[in-house]
């Protein structure tokens, strides 16, 4: 069946089970219940954001929250665009931008993110490929992209979604696959776009960052299809680029609120490293870079070292003086406001986080702006510059502060070893012929799933289909049942039916 010739029709068409029934009525809504119905959508409430929340009384985000404020800011973002009339006519140029499939998009943007957090995506993917075999890894926005479109196996459905073409485009913030499309690669291209560099420690294996594995590149094309002409093959839509503008803004202010609550983001250290680059600015511009990297510890060295990157990697929007206001708005509101009294959870002390969210959240949503012609490491939804700026001091606070901490590094090595050693029985478990009969049921259906997508001459394909189905299979676990699951294999727990809802 070809989809219809009718743009917007063109936009609504589906999976092979969705009818395209009345235009009149958004099957984008039905998307997003799909989605937020969908047992992959509910697991995100278990997987980590940056720290697993194991303590008691420790509350910071999980994916889950964190998506949801992604669609509530996505959604803002997209009202405002088709409310003004000079953006509205250039956004509808580019391919048009729906509230509804923006707010569906955010909502499905981390359905396949593994446990805990970034470091479970790092992890996997190294096994995925120099233990399992499988050239195309593991990227977190590929498996979500796989989770709402592998639809059938023999025929039954099973894990897809059957979504819009319109929403499954706009979850592509990076619409590539890892080495081979499209061609020419984006990470050919000087500069590459974001996310499309390889790995410094890896530099043949393909994109750090992209939207699809090779099995779901049909359905990568099919959504993309509406958008040819109008944007790059390379580039995001206008509903892709909202959702990512929007996941940045939500991160920036949510994860220095989350470690604010919990006592770890402290005013003293950041007050430091803020002041003394705004009093010693001059000098540190002066010096090298090596010298720069040996005073690490000096306050102000490492906002230095941000400025620098930032003139490197992003020299179409970077500006010192912009950089400067933004150290100083973000030194105002968070050192002379948010951080100068610990948290101590009072309804008072709840109303100023409420507060402070809500005046960046609007700050950030009122500078969206659109541009036909955008950089190449820029989408066409973006930031004004002191905005943009802002973000990136956020997220600099973010890292320097709380992922830089070794106490955090210490927790998070321990996570990396137990997902090693999970992938690692889960395949022993799988090479076992005595075990086929009592296999997890989850992970036998995930075999046949992945061999049928191979094609039939592919090397090896019954161990590339292992390998896929084992990644899949604990990349849809949460950290609480990887703990679980891992405790079981081990011998160490004694608690056998409550341990064998993982399976």
């Amino acid at each position: 069946m070809e989809p219809p010739a009718d743009p917007r029709a063109r936009r609504l068409f589906g999976g092979s089970a969705r009818a395209l029934g009345d235009l009149a009525t958004s099957p984008f809504r039905a998307d997003r219940d799909r989605i937020v119905g969908s047992p992959f959508f509910t697991r995100l409430g278990g997987v980590t954001q940056v720290v697993s929340p194991g303590g008691s009384g420790l509350l910071v985000h999980n994916r889950l929250t964190h998506s949801l404020k992604v669609a509530q800011v996505a959604r803002s973002i997209a009202e405002r665009l088709t409310a003004d009339d000079h953006q509205r006519d250039l956004v509808e140029k580019l391919g048009g931008c729906d509230p509804d499939v923006v707010e569906a998009a955010a909502l499905a943007h981390d359905l396949g993110h593994p446990p805990f957090g970034h470091l479970g995506e790092r992890v996997l993917d190294r096994l995925a490929r120099h233990r399992l075999g499988l050239t195309d890894g593991f990227e977190g926005n590929a498996q979500s992209y796989r989770i709402v479109t592998s639809t059938e196996i023999r025929g039954a459905a099973t894990t897809g979604l059957d979504l819009t073409a319109a929403v499954r485009a706009a979850m592509l913030k990076y619409p590539w696959t890892r080495l081979d499309h499209p061609d020419p690669h984006p990470r050919t291209m000087d500069p590459p776009p974001r996310g499309a560099t390889p790995p410094p420690d890896d530099p043949d294996s393909g994109s750090l960052k992209f939207g699809a594995y090779r099995t779901e590149l049909d359905d990568l094309r099919q959504a993309r299809a509406p958008f040819a002409g109008r944007i790059a093959d390379w580039q995001q839509t206008v509903e892709a680029s909202v959702m990512d503008t929007a996941d940045d803004i939500a991160y920036a202010i949510h994860d220095v609120e989350d470690f604010y609550r919990v006592g770890v983001l402290q005013q003293g250290a950041v007050a430091a490293e803020l002041m003394a680059w705004q009093r010693e600015g001059g000098h540190l511009r002066a010096i090298t870079d090596s010298a720069l990297a040996t005073s690490a510890r000096r306050p102000g060295s490492s906002i230095e070292r941000l400025r620098r990157q930032l003139h490197h990697k992003d020299a179409w929007i970077a500006d010192d003086e912009a950089f400067a206001a933004a150290v100083e708005h973000v030194r105002e509101e968070l050192v002379e406001g948010l951080l100068a009294l610990p948290f101590d959870g009072s309804i008072e002390a709840e109303q100023y986080v409420a507060r402070f969210s809500a005046r960046w959240t609007t700050r950030f949503v009122d500078a969206i702006t659109v541009v036909e012609q955008p950089a190449v490491r820029s989408g066409h939804v973006l930031l004004a510059p002191a905005q943009w700026h802002e973000v990136q001091v956020l997220k600099f606070v973010h890292h320097r502060f709380v992922l830089a901490r070794p106490d955090l590094a210490l927790h998070q090595r321990g996570q990396a070893r137990l997902l090693d050693t999970l992938v690692d029985a889960l395949r022993e478990w799988l090479l076992d012929p005595e075990e086929e009969s009592r296999l997890p049921r989850r992970l036998h259906d995930l075999v046949e799933l992945a061999e049928a997508e191979l094609h039939p001459r592919t090397p090896d394909r019954i161990g590339k289909a292992r390998g896929r189905a084992i990644v899949d299979f604990v990349a849809q676990l949460t950290d609480g049942q990887a703990v679980a699951m891992l405790d079981a294999l081990s011998g160490r727990s004694g608690a056998l039916w409550t341990d064998a809802f993982v399976l």
